[in-house]
């Protein structure tokens, strides 16, 4: 059955002057502009598209493709303000409405906001919540530790990175765990580092244990190659120094290091690390 809000394969019914109209099941006959309709499409052919209701309300297709749907989390910019709520820019024609009391703090153009995408049954209008501690940690996490999760981060706290994991569960990244600018809105891969008694859960963003060491050994030794066999960096460089060359901490950096070296595949300098010519 076709879903408002997401994206849908429907069947080509006719072609009109307005556009096409396709086989939207229970849901009716269903117009796909003409400014979508590609010339070569005819009944029968089977097209995407994502349904959405116009600016009159009314059903509608198009083949643009938000920057996400119903039941999902995303990071939005806010593009006005009105009496009936903000307007968030999700990539289509027609903006999305955060109702005001779906707002934990007055929301302001120009701010981006991470929000959830949701039908509301009352008026069957798409629209977008702030309001996201309901839909999450509703199930409880069987996170392993070690396991490669997807993350959206949605705030900096005291302590880190308030983040969500999988579009599931609440999760926080520590300060000293992160070895990279982040932004609130960006996605990005992280590892479970330990599901706490109360179900919080911490992340890392590297893999915890000695394989990162290992995949960082690979990583340094081509450095050294693409620079003729020597960088200006030793186990005693600054912190921030070897984590802007490589995104990780010092502790990491010297394990790997230390591994190069047992294996006689660098040597140390005062200056700096280079490879061994005999290597």
């Amino acid at each position: 059955m076709a879903g408002l809000g997401k994206m849908n394969t429907l069947q080509v019914l006719r072609r009109s002057d307005f556009g096409l109209f396709l086989d939207g099941g229970e849901l009716g006959d269903i117009l796909l502009p003409k400014r979508y309709a590609a010339d070569d499409l005819k009944p029968g052919d089977r097209i995407e598209v994502f349904l959405m209701l116009d600016s009159e309300d009314r059903l509608t297709a198009t083949t643009l493709k938000p920057f996400a749907m119903v039941d999902e989390f995303a990071c939005l910019r806010v593009v006005s303000v009105t009496a009936v709520g903000a307007f968030l820019d999700w990539g289509l024609p027609k903006d999305l409405l955060v109702p005001f009391r779906e707002q934990k703090v007055k929301m302001r153009e120009g701010q981006f906001q991470v929000v959830r995408i949701y039908l509301d049954r009352v008026s069957g209008r798409l629209a977008a919540t702030a309001k996201l501690d309901k839909f999450l940690d509703k199930t409880e996490s069987n996170f392993e530790p070690a396991e490669k999760v997807d993350l959206l981060v949605c705030a900096s706290t005291d302590l880190g990175y308030k983040v969500i994991i999988n579009g599931l569960h609440w999760g926080l990244v520590f300060h000293n765990e992160v070895f990279q600018p982040l932004e609130r809105g960006q996605r990005i891969d992280g590892f479970v580092k330990q599901v706490r008694d109360d179900g919080k859960v911490d992340l890392c963003l590297q893999k915890p244990g000695y394989e990162k060491v290992t995949k960082l050994t690979d990583i340094i030794l081509n450095y050294l190659k693409e620079r003729g066999g020597f960088m200006p960096i030793t186990g005693k460089s600054p912190p921030e120094e070897i984590n802007a060359l490589f995104g990780v901490s010092k502790k990491t950096y010297k394990q790997a290091i230390g591994a190069l070296y047992k294996k006689r595949l660098i040597a140390f300098e005062d200056n700096g690390t280079k490879l061994v010519e005999d290597r």
